[in-house]
Order: C-alpha cells, then structure tokens, then sequence
C-alpha cells in the first residue's frame, strides 16, 4: 500500500522559512511527477509546485523565486524549501505523487504564516 507522509509544517512569522519533506512508503516506486498543493479555508486545492523525475520543475507565479521543490528519487522523497514565507502562504499542504496508472496524496501539513 502506498503511502505519502508529509513534514515540517508549522508555526512560523512572516519573513520566514520552512522546509517540508514528503516520503512515500509501501515499496519502490517510479514516480513520473512529485509535487505540492496546498488548501487555504475557503479555497480550493491549488497548486504549488511539481517536479519531474528528471527534475524539471513548475512553480504557481505565487510562489515563483521564494519556494523550491526538490526530489530525491533514491529516498522517495520530495522536498518544498519555503523561504520568504507571507501570511498568503497559510494552508494545509499536501504531497502529490503520480504513476502511469496512479495518483497518491499525503494528509496534509499545516502551515500558518503570522503577520
């Protein structure tokens, strides 16, 4: 069974930085795109960032030049380095990954940006 197990959310004041991880576990898996998306009350998921397996990535205009993803295919994890943070950023993060035939989602991690 696969399972996605995010990381590193929390409480932090504007201007800050938080680093999120995401592992899979159940087996090795390929995955073609890791990404994050995240859920603001009030609002529909939307995404942040993804990043292929030969890591190119796509960054929501949002987040552009304050945020970066990173993978490493060897641990099944994927990373969201957040720098800059602003009080907009607040959301339940969520780790995404896909296969050819599967698409998995992790729980969520709160992230609260305080102005």
């Amino acid at each position: 069974q696969v399972q996605l197990v995010e990381s590193g959310g929390g409480l932090v004041q504007a201007g800050g930085s938080l680093r999120l991880s995401c592992a899979a576990s159940g087996g090795i898996f390929r995955f073609n795109v890791m990404g994050w998306y995240r859920q603001a009350p009030g609002k529909q998921r939307e995404l942040v960032a993804t990043i292929s397996r030969g890591g190119i990535t796509n960054y929501a205009d949002s987040v552009k030049g304050r945020f970066t993803i990173s993978r490493d295919n060897a641990k099944n994890t994927v990373y969201l380095q957040m720098n800059s943070l602003e009080p907009e950023d607040t959301a339940v993060y969520y780790c995404n990954a896909i296969t050819t035939l599967s698409a998995y989602w992790g729980q969520g991690t709160q992230v609260t940006v305080s102005s």
